[in-house]
């Protein structure tokens, strides 16, 4: 059987401080309650770049430069009803203050922080969280 591929961009977005910014799914949407790191569905003729831009501002009404975007690792994961396919963005500069457009909570996390929400994040997260953190994927 094969599985509809959806294809998300996703954005680590450090702060001065070395933290990572996450942000809760909505309750009402796929996998909601669990930590993420920021971004969303490309769209039909849409780079991964143009959606996270996109989707930065729609969430977090947040501007970023797409030339200053730094790719940062790829993603392929196999879920029950759907493969997600995900390019990962290293963001450190950006205009505007972080403020949450869609009701979603948002924290900037340490590195205890990261290790603490790791398991509460969505499958295909783990890898991302498991190289900020210097782990291996095995663990």
């Amino acid at each position: 059987m094969t599985k509809k591929v959806v294809w998300v961009s996703a954005a680590i977005i450090a702060n001065e401080q070395g933290q990572i910014l996450l942000q809760q799914r909505p309750e009402d949407k796929h996998m909601g309650g669990l930590w993420e790191f920021p971004g969303g569905k490309i769209e039909a003729n849409e780079t991964p770049e143009d959606a996270l831009v996109r989707e930065l501002k729609e969430e977090l009404n947040i501007q970023v430069n797409k030339d200053l975007m730094q790719p940062f690792h790829f993603v392929s994961h196999a879920y029950d009803d759907f493969h997600l396919v995900m390019p990962v963005y290293w963001i450190t500069a950006y205009e505007g203050k972080v403020d949450p457009q869609e009701g979603q909570y948002v924290l900037w996390a340490d590195e205890e922080t990261l290790e603490a929400y790791k398991t509460q994040t969505p499958p295909a997260d783990i890898p991302i969280f498991n190289m900020l953190l210097g782990e291996d994927d095995d663990e």
